[in-house]
């Protein structure tokens, strides 16, 4: 479990649970318990639709400051849909995330670029995306 206020957050983790991401539409997965997982572990942000369904369940890893300063920024991970990939988003969140500790193998299997944000792109992926 994640100690809180041990010192800054290595980095965020932003879960898109809304239209289909955390929904029925994506069968066969315990959204509630991916969330809970994910937030027993790691600091997580909930979001509504970051308009890239197709990729539902939707995880972005937002660097830490020290990982910004280093030239990182948000890795966007597309069918986060198995127990095992949420373990090792948190693996790698543990070890730094991006621009602190290099993108592990079998994530760079779920990495995605996101539609350029604007235009149709909502207010929070573009948040999340800048």
């Amino acid at each position: 479990m994640a100690v809180r206020g041990a010192g800054p957050a290595p980095c965020r983790v932003v879960v898109c649970r809304d239209c289909c991401c955390g929904t029925a539409k994506v069968t066969g997965v315990d959204h509630a318990a991916q969330t809970a997982r994910l937030e027993a572990e790691v600091p997580v942000r909930v979001s509504a639709c970051l308009d890239v369904c197709e990729q539902a369940n939707v995880v972005v890893v937002q660097p830490s400051a020290a990982g910004r300063a280093a030239g990182a920024r948000p890795v966007w991970l597309g069918l986060v849909n198995d127990p095992d990939a949420i373990e090792d988003v948190i693996g790698w969140v543990h070890a730094g995330g991006p621009g602190a500790a290099p993108l592990p193998d079998i994530l760079d299997l779920y990495t995605f670029t996101p539609p350029r944000l604007g235009g149709t792109a909502s207010r929070d992926a573009r948040r999340v995306g800048s």
